[in-house]
């Protein structure tokens, strides 16, 4: 078996209601998808994480920079493959961009290898669960979205089954040194770090007090403002903070760690097995969430997850896109001991909810069990794609 050709799509769903979380403004999901065919007729999927920029220069790195590298190889060999892709391209940066873009080809080759050994996925890689918990990964900010919308929105969460809960902090343009007034749209629906301790008091009053809440400041902090925001909450029984500072804040994220008795949780936004070595190596994270699509495929995630089993840190990948990137994540947590728990976005997006041919489904238990089918197990809905397919 043979890689014959190596393909993209590029859909978009535009959003009713933009959607922010504490420094990036949402007004559409967008997912590049990587299709690799092999001369015997199978076509592995995969996906690359497009976040802060174009879905063209994205796609120009799989097809350009990438694909060379893949033409005519055994896709068996996944490793040397990864290798060839990162250090024939090692000038463009070893972490960022050329991490996601290969992240995508990653995916999709072991896709491949699942298929043509007829097995699933996170059984070919481990199979040390069958089904994992999923937590509720809501509390965006929007436009029009108060305190008692929020409170309306995570109580449904708990109703229905979800026993974690994850709301968004840190959307606040008063803060010293807040990345938000250089980014996209650094006025909407923003609040002042009073109001964001209100709406953490709201969501938990909503949940009540046997659901966890774990609250996500997406890099808006320095370690001084987390730490003051933490203890202004100490007695809401926080889960988790994750992202509390910048991602190359090390240092920031250990300090945070050192001072709190509340996991710090991250960093989606680090790429590559070297970052990742070194947030856990200075005590930066208390959990580790590496992503499938960013991190640098499955094959990256899984050194990542066996370094923080070396320490005794639990893995909870970051899952924020299509149901490609959550059936992927799903195969990765499924086959590692020291995973479990699934982030599962509750916002609308139909790039999520209806591009497979069989829904991903949460079970009114908050669980979800992994498709027994080869490799990753999904078909993609074609009339989706279609209505969602850019040029």
């Amino acid at each position: 078996m043979r890689i014959s050709d190596v393909s993209t799509l590029k859909l978009r769903y535009p959003m009713a209601t933009p959607m922010a979380d504490a420094i990036h403004y949402m007004p559409e999901r967008n997912l590049l998808l990587v299709q690799i065919t092999t001369d015997d007729g199978l076509v592995g999927l995969g996906e690359c994480a497009a976040y802060g920029g174009s879905l063209d220069s994205m796609e120009r790195v799989v097809l350009d920079d990438l694909q060379p590298s893949l033409i005519g190889e055994d896709p068996f060999r996944v490793e040397r493959l990864w290798s060839r892709m990162a250090r024939r391209s090692h000038q463009r940066g070893t972490t960022g961009m050329l991490m996601q873009a290969i992240s995508g080809v990653d995916i999709a080759l072991w896709d491949l290898i699942g298929q043509a050994t007829r097995t699933p996925l996170y059984r070919l890689l481990g199979g040390y669960h069958d089904t994992l918990d999923a937590y509720a990964s809501a509390g965006f900010y929007a436009g029009g979205k108060g305190v008692a919308e929020l409170a309306e929105e995570v109580g449904g969460y708990a109703e229905r089954g979800f026993r974690t809960v994850k709301m968004k902090v840190g959307r606040n343009p008063e803060v010293m040194l807040n990345p938000l007034p250089d980014m996209w749209a650094p006025d909407y629906a923003t609040a002042t770090l009073e109001e964001d301790v209100e709406r953490v008091r709201a969501a938990r009053a909503a949940i009540g007090p046997n659901v966890r809440l774990a609250i996500d400041a997406n890099n808006a902090w320095t370690p001084w403002v987390a730490l003051q925001f933490m203890r202004r909450v100490a007695d809401q029984n926080i889960y988790w903070l994750e992202e509390p500072v910048a991602t190359d804040d090390v240092e920031g994220s250990a300090e945070v760690a050192r001072a709190l008795d509340v996991p710090v949780a991250g960093y989606e936004t680090a790429t590559g097995l070297a970052s990742f070595r070194d947030l856990i190596a200075r005590g930066a994270v208390d959990i580790v969430q590496p992503d499938v699509i960013w991190t640098g495929g499955i094959t990256v995630c899984r050194k990542v997850a066996a370094l923080a089993e070396a320490h005794r840190l639990p893995v909870v990948p970051h899952v924020f896109s299509s149901a490609l990137a959550a059936i992927a994540n799903m195969h990765f947590i499924a086959s590692i001991p020291n995973g479990g728990l699934l982030e599962f976005d509750q916002n609308l997006n139909l790039l999520r909810s209806e591009l497979f041919e069989i829904p991903i489904d949460v079970g009114p238990d908050g669980t979800v069990r992994l498709p027994d089918r080869p490799g990753l197990g999904v078909t993609l809905n074609q009339a989706t794609v279609d209505r969602h397919r850019l040029p």
